[in-house]
């Protein structure tokens, strides 16, 4: 058996997450469809990182055994060509040891949310960014942001449905950066909790419109319940960037 490391891009407009289920479409079931077809055999992979439904991806990471080697190019045409007409491609393949796991030797996932800030409504990102007409407070939102960097119990950021074992978790780079229209948070760490990253957007918009105080994020995050938190934002406009290994 030959393992390989394969870099995943998709839009999650269509699908219900990442992960496989049995009467929903997702893109770990659209992949394993085809490399089941590529392969004439039932074939599972695993992923860095599952992702809900209506998240994309431009560095999604799995890992894959394929019982005789094969070339990279051929792996990536075949794939991509036989996950037609869904929103999935292979962008990269390569070989890798046989102890190299998409998740678990994962050193740092970086994610991006993307903000449309404008008067005139969406119409090519309406599934691609959150759009919020009011003007955001940059300046404030960083000041925010501050507080939540570094190693702390994220209670008040996780999903109530989350399954870690703990909240403890350590964030390395939180940045909210202006870009036209847009604004851009970009967020680093290890790992992440279920809807972490979507909660702490939540949590920012509000200091952005003037709703809450720099360091209202400081108490939130002291008070180590859900309900201290901002509102979770939509999932349609977070972006799994990539995986550093």
């Amino acid at each position: 058996m030959q393992r390989y490391k394969l870099t995943i891009e998709y839009d999650g407009t269509p699908f219900s997450g990442w992960q496989r289920q049995d009467d929903r479409l997702t893109a770990q079931g659209v992949l394993e469809a085809a490399l089941s077809s590529f392969l004439a055999q039932p074939t599972e992979v695993f992923c860095a990182g599952r992702t809900d439904a209506g998240v994309h991806a431009r560095g999604q990471v799995v890992h894959v055994d394929l019982p005789q080697p094969r070339e990279p190019r051929q792996i990536i045409r075949g794939l991509n060509t036989l996950m037609l007409p869904h929103p999935v491609v292979v962008t990269h393949a390569e070989t890798v040891s046989p102890d190299f796991n998409a998740r678990t030797s994962a050193q740092r996932r970086h994610y991006e949310y993307h903000i449309v800030n404008r008067h005139a409504r969406l119409a090519i990102d309406e599934w691609r960014a959150w759009y919020i007409r009011k003007e955001l407070d940059i300046e404030a939102m960083r000041e925010g942001a501050k507080h939540l960097i570094g190693h702390h119990d994220f209670n008040s950021f996780r999903s109530t449905q989350c399954q870690a074992k703990h909240a403890m978790r350590t964030l390395d780079t939180l940045d909210v950066q202006r870009e036209g229209d847009r604004v851009i948070v970009r967020t680093s760490s290890k790992s992440f909790l279920h809807h972490q990253v979507r909660n702490l957007v939540g949590t920012l918009a509000l200091v952005g419109h003037g709703k809450w105080q720099p360091d209202d994020v400081r108490k939130a995050l002291e008070a180590k319940d859900r309900r201290a938190g901002g509102p979770t934002a939509p999932a349609h406009a977070l972006y799994f960037m990539r995986v550093d290994y």
